[in-house]
């Protein structure tokens, strides 16, 4: 199942797949698998990524419809 919460999320940052694959210390590539769904992310990443974009991970993961704003610290 293609994950389109990554992909919305990281196209209303302005950010290209491989900036977020730096963050993650991933190749483009295996994040490419992360937002079309052939691959499941691990739940560290999924927490680097809510913190990268200052929100919840149930927000990532489509759990939540709400954006809320999170700040980490």
């Amino acid at each position: 199942m293609e994950n389109y919460r990554l992909r919305t999320l990281r196209l209303q940052d302005s950010k290209r797949q491989q900036e977020i694959a730096d963050y993650l210390n991933i190749s483009r590539q295996y994040y490419s698998e992360y937002e079309l769904g052939k691959r499941k992310m691990p739940v560290d990443a999924i927490i680097k990524i809510a913190k990268y974009y200052e929100t919840t991970t149930d927000y990532v993961l489509g759990l939540s419809n709400v954006r809320s704003k999170v700040y980490y610290d």
